[in-house]
């Protein structure tokens, strides 16, 4: 026979096993730590939540680039090729595989260096880059060449978190819902002032 106690004690144990989204990030997060915890609200309400309690110039650049069709990124589209002649010569690949597979190996260490504005190696963040990201895009510096525009765009990703070089490379083919479970409406919900269109 199961005492009143015992009932008590099996359910504080069940309530313990259910798990809550942790909502507390470190001061500055990453935006990966962010669109990560957007994406692990189960609700609509909750996401907005989300996005409102975060919201950064950053964050709010990032999500109108993968957006907002009508700004077109001023860098190919698809993988980004591997840069630097002494790379080259020892890595077959492209740099977006590369960076795939440093967060696999982030991955199975379960160690992202959460919550720095940059990590133990000495990667830097979006948040620090994006004054730069205006470069990338048609009408935001139409007078660069090409080439060095895309040389810019790889020293970016290579100097950026592995998470955050990944959100860069996916807002760049407009590809952030593939990762993220986050829409434009939820964006346009957290950030009313948002004008979308007549950008390039």
């Amino acid at each position: 026979m199961i005492t009143k106690t015992q009932k008590t004690m099996t359910k504080a144990t069940t309530t313990k096993r259910v798990t809550a989204v942790v909502d507390n990030l470190p001061k500055n997060p990453f935006i990966f730590e962010v669109l990560d915890l957007v994406s692990r609200q189960k609700v609509i309400a909750k996401k907005v939540e989300t996005l409102k309690k975060y919201e950064d110039l950053s964050l709010k650049g990032v999500l109108i680039w993968n957006f907002d069709d009508t700004i077109i990124s001023a860098v190919p589209d698809g993988e980004v090729p591997y840069a630097g002649y002494a790379d080259q010569t020892t890595y077959n690949g492209s740099l977006s595989t590369r960076i795939g597979e440093e967060i696999r190996k982030m991955h199975e260490v379960s160690s992202f260096s959460l919550g720095n504005t940059s990590d133990d190696s000495g990667r830097t963040t979006i948040r620090r880059e994006f004054k730069h990201f205006y470069h990338f895009i048609k009408g935001g510096n139409d007078g660069m060449s090409n080439i060095r525009r895309e040389a810019m765009f790889i020293n970016i990703l290579e100097g950026l978190h592995p998470l955050e070089a990944e959100i860069l490379c996916l807002i760049k083919d407009k590809q952030l819902a593939t990762k993220y479970d986050i829409t434009k409406e939820i964006v346009s919900q957290a950030y009313p002032d948002i004008i979308w269109g007549n950008r390039s």
